[in-house]
């Protein structure tokens, strides 16, 4: 019998016992399924600030303490997306962490505890374990609409309504596929303003878009959501870019009160040819990064915001070379200030940008230390919404967000 018969067996357990488990029962559903292969698995769900990892209580059993991200072997596992050995362990090699993902959507991390003597001694341990994870991790995200337990151990206080209402939009927060990598980030995540943004990946086609709705609070969230639906119903009917924004401007016009308008890139990139076509509705300027440098600001396609019609509309286009990146984000990022009443500024952005893609690090990981910089440049809470959206055109791209 191979050796990953064992497994097999588990995985037909493990989605016999799914099929009608509540949301809050999945943790004890995958340890039944591992239990005669003498391995156990506790899992980790990273928070909504990407700074703590939350263990799923089983009943029965006490929930192991949270742990950094940032200064922990599991966080090691989470950032790098890769396999870690538990270097506190004496029995050398019988624990380990692994990311836990759906896809290329990070979600957390795996201990895998081998409590059966020999269990964790063939060579393709790490490998199986590896791929019953997987399937854990689409399993959570299959799960988790259908109540609240997966979603609330994400978090860590109240989430406003208009939160509420943006995150329920917004698509996973990284895609990849052979030629490319899309990953976003988007603070502060409980008390989500006008912030928002989508892509889309088809045939050779990428749509991406990035908005800022006027504002605060829910009647801003209410015109990220009209603007969202507007630009999706339009390029679900086959629309072009410029159909798309004027969509957006219809529907905001018809559904939103006092003047609400967004500012907004959006955009599409072939990826047979690099050819990227986009409009830039007042929004700050993407910067693309090419071998390691941001080499300039695309600064064309200009026209009013969103919810202000523009009967002068021009679409621009760039020319991407294979593995270039391009930064979207909000004027949040730029426009923190610290107790000196100094901007955190573009010219930090790229900076730190440059210096994150020379530690070739994975296109998530980058925004989220991108992110969490911004945030601490601010003197106190937040004033704004800090949103990035990065795009890599690279085949290499995706190996960076796999395990």
């Amino acid at each position: 019998m191979p050796e990953a018969w064992p497994w097999r067996e588990a995985v037909v357990d493990l989605l016999a016992r799914t099929r009608i488990a509540q949301p809050d029962g999945l943790s004890a559903a995958v340890n039944a399924a591992l239990r005669p292969l003498g391995v156990r698995m506790t899992l980790y769900l990273v928070d909504k600030e990407q700074r703590a990892l939350r263990a799923l209580p089983e009943p029965d059993r006490p929930a192991p303490p949270g742990l950094a991200v940032d200064s922990t072997v599991a966080g090691r596992a989470f950032t790098s997306v890769r396999a870690v050995p538990a270097t506190d362990d004496p029995r050398g090699g019988s624990r380990l962490w692994l990311p836990l993902l759906d896809g290329t959507e990070r979600l957390g991390v795996v201990e895998v505890t081998a409590s059966r003597p020999g269990a964790a001694d063939a060579a393709d341990f790490a490998e199986q374990c590896d791929m019953f994870a997987a399937l854990v991790g689409h399993l959570i995200t299959v799960k988790m609409p259908y109540g609240d337990f997966l979603v609330t151990a994400r978090r860590t206080q109240r989430m406003s309504e208009a939160s509420e209402l943006v995150w329920r939009l917004l698509p996973p927060l990284t895609y990849a596929c052979d030629r490319m990598v899309i990953s976003a980030v988007l603070e502060p995540c409980y008390d989500v303003g006008g912030d928002g943004f989508d892509y889309a990946v088809g045939g050779s086609r990428a749509f991406f878009t990035i908005l800022d709705t006027v504002g605060h609070g829910l009647s801003s969230g209410l015109g990220t959501a009209v603007a969202l639906s507007a630009m999706r119903a339009a390029r679900r009917a086959g629309d072009g870019l410029v159909a798309i924004a004027e969509a957006a401007d219809a529907a905001l016009v018809e559904y939103i009160a006092d003047s609400h308008f967004a500012t907004a890139v959006v955009a599409e990139l072939d990826l047979d040819t690099g050819l990227l076509r986009y409009l830039n509705a007042g929004h700050p300027r993407p910067l693309l990064l090419r071998r390691g440098k941001v080499v300039r600001e695309l600064a064309g396609g200009r026209r009013m915001p969103l919810g202000l019609a523009d009967p002068k509309i021009e679409v621009a286009e760039e020319m991407l070379e294979f593995g270039d990146r391009l930064l979207l984000y909000t004027d949040g990022v730029i426009e923190a200030r610290d107790r000196q009443g100094a901007w955190f500024g573009e010219g930090r952005l790229i900076e730190l940008f440059e210096r994150h893609a020379a530690a070739d690090l994975p296109a998530p990981e980058t925004l989220r230390r991108l992110c969490h910089a911004a945030l601490a440049h601010y003197d106190g809470p937040p004033r704004d919404d800090a949103t990035l959206l990065l795009v890599e055109w690279s085949a290499r791209a995706a190996g960076t967000v796999l395990p």
